[in-house]
């Protein structure tokens, strides 16, 4: 299984935890591409997808259970609409020549293996832990008792907030993809660093592993 952390071999390096939709692999730009190959829109009026799905016949709005298995239809149909932002796969090996990294994905476990296969094709080989339970106390049992720096990747307030909380020393960066429907997502404590691109995230990493 992918969901619990035996798998995971840490050396004595820093350690970078890495969210991936929306940070490394598009999603909500391939999920609309998707939904419209459905019949459905998306219409970005607030930060969340229930309420915001409609059909494309009345756009009347699509019920939760429906969205809820429509992500899922897209997980098992992944590999066919993901692909890497700009400048992620480049960024993300250059980084683990010097320290280790782990993908921490917000996916039910069931569709992990499709995204380790996506993620091999692309040669992001790194190790990867899938599941729906809260990042924070993810990232301080990956962390431990370890005397090294960790940064974390998000596009999500939330997660940046629950590793801030369990893992007080983290290094903490905002990577939000420049889409409309991110305008209306909450903005992060001040505790957390802000970037647009993979090379900025890649720079503050390097500063704070060198601090």
């Amino acid at each position: 299984m992918l969901t619990d952390l035996d798998h995971i071999r840490l050396t004595d390096r820093p350690l970078i935890v890495c969210d991936v939709d929306d940070v490394v692999l598009q999603f909500a730009a391939p999920f609309e591409a998707f939904l419209q190959s459905r019949g459905h829109r998306l219409l970005p009026r607030s930060f969340k997808l229930t309420g915001n799905i409609v059909t494309g016949a009345d756009e009347s709005v699509i019920e939760a259970p429906a969205v809820k298995a429509l992500i899922d239809d897209f997980f098992v149909e992944q590999e066919r609409w993901q692909t890497p932002f700009a400048d992620a796969v480049d960024s993300l090996h250059a980084l683990g020549q010097d320290a280790d990294l782990v993908f921490l994905t917000a996916m039910p476990p069931r569709h992990a293996e499709v995204r380790r296969r996506l993620l091999d094709q692309l040669t992001l080989t790194f190790p990867m832990i899938a599941t729906e339970e809260a990042k924070g106390p993810m990232v301080a049992a990956l962390q431990g008792e370890r005397p090294l720096p960790v940064a974390f990747v998000d596009d999500m307030v939330h997660n940046l907030h629950s590793v801030g909380q369990h893992v007080p020393d983290c290094l903490l960066i905002y990577l939000p993809p420049p889409l409309e429907i991110f305008r209306f997502a909450p903005e992060p404590p001040e505790t957390v660093r802000r970037v647009g691109t993979w090379p900025e995230a890649s720079e503050l990493i390097r500063s704070h592993f060198a601090g």
